[in-house]
């Protein structure tokens, strides 16, 4: 049995263009994978640990081999236990829509407490930077007021999220783009339409 991990990062419900895609993927999912287990994770309501001082000196403790204070393990342990639901998984879904650019600053923070050394990426003098989350499937779900052509200067949504994760160790990460949706709202539509279809066909072989 499988473990899919789906993690939302739009706070608009039934509103959003990348949920509504997203959720069509996660049912298709569900129909073609009856004894896999779906963990939802919406970085918008999940009890984050916030990377304050605590925790960021927690870090460099570890990394310096120095002893933590009981505030600093307590901080870290926090860390630790969103890391590990985020590793445990087997397969994964991101959904996000384009916030200024960028991504939502949520899921900024969920990024920022997963990305780790040790936990999810290493360095050596001699391999440099490798990621250690290797061997499973991604797929990003994304949506976005305007349309953004390979390559854009202005999409830090799709080029950072491939980016990070292929730093963690990810390979061949599969995307669903809506653009644009602030077309006219039958355009819009008949975007998001297109995008539940080709989720549910990317689904059914994921």
């Amino acid at each position: 049995m499988a473990r899919l991990l789906y993690i939302q990062a739009s706070p608009r419900g039934k509103r959003s263009y990348c949920l509504a895609a997203a959720d069509a993927f996660v049912e298709s999912y569900k129909q073609s994978h009856p004894k896999d287990k779906v963990v939802v994770v919406n970085v918008f309501t999940e009890n984050l640990p916030v990377f304050d001082g605590p925790a960021l000196e927690s870090k460099y403790a570890i990394l310096h081999g120095q002893d933590k204070t009981p505030e600093q393990v307590k901080a870290w342990k926090a860390v630790e236990a969103v890391i590990e639901g985020f590793k445990s998984a087997d397969k994964y879904v991101i959904a996000s829509p384009m916030w200024n650019f960028g991504i939502p600053y949520r899921l900024k923070q969920y990024v920022d407490i997963l990305v780790q050394p040790s936990y999810t990426f290493s360095y050596s003098p001699t391999e440099g930077y490798k990621g250690l989350v290797t061997g499973k499937p991604c797929v990003l779900v994304l949506a976005r007021g305007g349309a953004y052509p390979s390559g854009s200067n202005l999409d830090m949504q799709k080029s950072y999220l491939e980016l990070v994760l292929g730093f963690l160790g990810f390979k061949g990460i599969q995307s669903i783009v809506v653009e644009p949706t602030m077309a006219d709202k039958d355009k819009a539509e008949a975007m998001k339409s297109t995008a539940i279809e080709q989720a549910k066909r990317l689904a059914a072989a994921f």
